[in-house]
């Protein structure tokens, strides 16, 4: 089986736009999951501070609802300078 990963050896291509989008906007990790929850996503802190930290995949839906509460496009919170990389799960790539 494959993994995906940053070149970087992070989970996803989010954390780090959404890192910046939400300290732009003076937005604590725990204001944001209390934004997510007051619009029907059952998240907490830990699941912010996963995503930016690059610890956690990311899904479609997840970005639909993050861009949705911050009220920007979907591709804001796509870093696309990011580089990828394919491996196997015994670690060859």
């Amino acid at each position: 089986m494959f993994k995906l990963k940053t070149s970087s050896g992070k989970n996803n291509i989010t954390g780090y736009k959404l890192s910046l989008i939400r300290k732009q906007r003076t937005i604590s990790q725990r204001q944001l999951a209390k934004m997510m929850q007051l619009s029907g996503y059952d998240v907490d802190h830990h699941f912010i501070r996963r995503i930016e930290n690059g610890e956690r995949f990311v899904t479609d839906i997840e970005l639909l609802a993050l861009s949705r509460v911050l009220n920007i496009p979907i591709t804001e919170l796509i870093d696309e300078s990011s580089s990828i990389n394919v491996s196997t799960e015994d670690g060859n790539s």
